[in-house]
């Protein structure tokens, strides 16, 4: 259903294809996403957000500053950041998107996408350096990787997420990319049960094994429990929820201080309430 959804967003009148293509402002209510997508309380479920794909090296230093901030002061990253920016050789090579809150002007989430037909310039994905990552030889369709995922502590309930990923789907029916892959973070240092997450993925999340991935380096056990029940943290949460598939055990990182899954996310498998947004643009604002 999502496919011939696609098709029927790549046969648009031009002028819904611009509507399209200008920045996406959106609040929850107005996406109509389901309660569990949300999981807001009411104060956040009325700001409004706008979420769009930047050039300006001023916004991209700012991306650069919050992610430094957020992995070095709640991750306790320890790494080499001159000048408190988090940036490497990925992205100059990069599309970044940011969530800004209208409201107040600030930059309030960030992704960065690495589209597949740029490995020439980087050699690979990023993720390529802690996972074997041979399974994807066996993908058919575009590829793109979201990389460097980081939301500001103030805006962590559900909307800015919500918006960001609605916006990261939209670009994977524009531009044609049949998966999106990347890695989910657990901060070591958070106090999430770990072993019991893991368990709760095996149970409902893992992938088939044919996209199964192998960690470069990894914890020979990992913290907490086994309990299928545990509190599963925010950014991984909202993967499986868009129905992206954990391709394996975790890898460790130890300049980040945190286990990374790697996630596979079929565009076929998106919730079609994202889709039937995307055909009904009239109703953003």
């Amino acid at each position: 259903m999502l496919a011939q959804a696609a098709g029927k967003i790549k046969a648009l009148s031009p002028q819904l294809k611009d509507a399209l293509a200008r920045p996406f402002v959106a609040t929850a209510d107005i996406l109509r996403f389901p309660r569990e997508l949300r999981d807001l309380n009411e104060a956040e479920g009325q700001t409004r957000f706008t979420a769009y794909f930047t050039r300006s090296r001023r916004e991209i230093i700012k991306v650069q500053r919050m992610r430094y901030r957020i992995f070095s002061e709640e991750y306790g990253a320890s790494f080499s950041a001159p000048f408190g920016l988090d940036r490497d050789r990925y992205d100059r090579h990069c599309l970044h998107l940011v969530v800004k809150d209208t409201r107040s002007g600030e930059i309030v989430g960030y992704t960065r996408v690495l589209p597949g037909d740029r490995l020439h310039r980087t050699g690979g994905f990023y993720s390529s350096g802690e996972f074997d990552l041979s399974m994807l030889q066996g993908l058919e369709g575009r590829l793109a990787e979201i990389g460097r995922t980081c939301i500001h502590p103030a805006h962590r309930n559900g909307a800015v997420i919500t918006v960001l990923w609605a916006r990261l789907a939209q670009y994977m029916i524009e531009n044609d990319i049949r998966y999106l892959l990347g890695c989910a973070s657990i901060a070591l240092g958070e106090g999430y049960n770990v072993a019991g997450i893991w368990q709760r993925i095996n149970d409902k999340h893992l992938s088939a094994g044919a996209h199964r991935v192998v960690p470069h380096l990894k914890l020979e056990k990992l913290p907490g429990e086994r309990d299928d029940s545990v509190k599963m943290p925010p950014l991984l949460k909202a993967y499986v929820r868009m129905g992206a598939q954990v391709c394996g055990e975790p890898c460790w990182d130890p300049d980040f201080n945190c286990l990374d899954f790697f996630v596979l996310m079929d565009v076929n498998d998106l919730p079609a309430r994202y889709v039937q947004h995307f055909m009904q643009p009239a109703q953003a604002v």
